[in-house]
């Protein structure tokens, strides 16, 4: 009976049928994906702060005539969860810098590479990012020229040490400032770059490198008994000599990092009038001669802050030295072929009320995890950060998009893995011991984190306990 029905119909209605059908069935293609609609949102929001002119990033995607020879590139990536870069387990703690896609972006990003990724109406495209000029991540006020420093092409076991050089801050008065980046002109060769304030003495030697010579055997490793604590800051030549009167590190610059901003806690930092600034270097030769010259940039506000945040570490047996006459601890040995080693806990102690705000774990190519814990005087605990598959080439910080508070007598607790077995496709030698060093072939283990405190609070009384490698200090 369906089938006489059908024939009974006009040949019109039949054929207005089956238009209408067709519509509805291709409607969704009907509406493709476009850049400037739905791509353009995303990348502004997830992806431009990287990738933009003289960013960290090695294309830029503020436009569709930028981003479109990268859309199959921007689908395998997005598709695999490579970008953008993040690692925290999002179980425990949400944070306001998650750079992570949903999966309907990441959805949308794939449908727009397999339909042709067609550029749309620009009248469909929102209003362009201002972003800082030069590639700052923040609009700096205050701008310090780091000291300028030649990277051989060739250098002796394709080694260059640790340097520090003290520079003026030109600070003539106490100012509070509420953000910092550390900006290298030439990335290709920048390991990373600290820096450290330094009350200004008159014995200081301006421009002037300093580092510690050590004994490396042919694979470039520091050569080190078994069990044996190598002081650092040690000889005459030594970076320590200037960092070891600093108030620890402040800021770092490290592979996909990010400026330090304060302001969306309304905390700042006190710069004392005269303060010097250490920089501490490290480059990695590239086979070609380059020179590169930090740039330190400071926002300052027009009135002090509410908050004073402290950047520090929680310690770490693998931290070493940074000015505070620790040691190296010879707890912290990895051995052949573990795929597992679980390091020495890093552990530290509340002496006042905080809020716990950042975090930023740091280790090189064997670390393998790191996972932050929370310990309240009332004796329960909590995981704050895990990152369970760490990168070495994105570390990244991790800010809390609310404060946990932490009062006195609270500890943090932190422990990390590390992977040096053939299992790590990044190690460069699974078959021998791994001791705390500098280079990124070594091994370190440096919980960096920040708190937030009273303006009134006395940074020194902030931390009541830490394990002996914990330093004032960190990122």
């Amino acid at each position: 009976m369906g089938r006489m029905y059908l024939a009974a119909l006009p040949l019109a209605a039949l054929v207005a049928a089956g238009a209408a059908a067709a519509v509805t069935a291709q409607s969704p293609e009907a509406t493709p994906v476009t850049f400037h609609k739905e791509i353009l949102p995303i990348l502004q929001k997830n992806c431009q702060t990287c990738h933009r002119p003289g960013s960290i990033a090695p294309m830029s995607l503020l436009t569709y005539e930028e981003a479109r020879p990268w859309a199959r590139s921007m689908k395998l990536k997005v598709a695999s969860r490579q970008m953008p870069p993040w690692f925290a387990d999002p179980q425990y703690s949400k944070f306001a810098n998650d750079r992570s896609l949903k999966q309907s972006d990441i959805d949308t990003i794939v449908k727009w590479a397999d339909s042709g990724a067609p550029a749309g109406d620009p009248k469909d495209a929102p209003a362009p990012i201002a972003w800082p000029a030069d590639g700052w991540q923040i609009k700096p006020d205050v701008i310090v020229r780091g000291p300028s420093f030649q990277i051989p092409a060739h250098p002796p076991q394709n080694v260059i040490e640790w340097t520090s050089i003290v520079v003026p801050s030109g600070f003539t008065k106490d100012t509070w400032v509420t953000s910092m980046e550390l900006k290298p002109t030439d990335i290709s060769v920048t390991h990373h770059i600290c820096i450290n304030f330094r009350p200004h003495t008159p014995d200081v030697q301006y421009y002037t490198p300093l580092w510690n010579d050590k004994p490396r055997d042919e694979e470039g490793i520091e050569i080190k008994k078994p069990g044996e604590a190598t002081p650092t800051g040690d000889g005459q030549n030594s970076r320590d000599t200037q960092n070891g009167r600093s108030n620890g590190l402040e800021i770092c610059y490290l592979p996909g990092d990010q400026a330090a901003d304060y302001r969306p806690y309304h905390a700042g930092k006190l710069i004392p009038a005269g303060t010097d600034i250490v920089f501490q270097v490290h480059y990695t030769p590239s086979g070609k001669d380059a020179v590169d010259v930090p740039l330190l940039g400071f926002t300052v506000p027009d009135a002090p802050p509410e908050k004073r945040w402290i950047s520090t570490s929680a310690g770490g047996a693998g931290a070493g030295g940074t000015g505070s006459g620790g040691q190296d601890s010879p707890a912290f040995a990895i051995p052949p072929n573990d795929p597992n080693y679980a390091a020495p806990p890093a552990e530290a102690e509340l002496g006042a009320d905080a809020e716990l705000v950042m975090f930023q774990p740091h280790m090189h190519l064997r670390g393998k995890d790191m996972t932050y814990t929370v310990e309240f005087p009332n004796g329960k605990q909590q995981v704050v950060l895990s990152v369970s598959k760490y990168d070495f080439n994105w570390q990244l910080q991790y800010m809390l998009a609310e404060p946990i508070r932490l009062p006195k007598g609270t500890k943090l607790h932190v422990q990390a893995h590390y992977n040096n077995s053939t299992s790590n496709k990044y190690n460069p030698n699974p078959n021998r011991t791994i001791y705390q060093g500098n280079m990124t072939w070594e091994e370190m283990m440096s919980p960096f984190m920040a708190i937030l405190v009273d303006v009134k609070t006395d940074p020194t009384t902030v931390f009541k306990r830490r394990t002996a490698q914990a330093v004032e200090g960190g990122h």
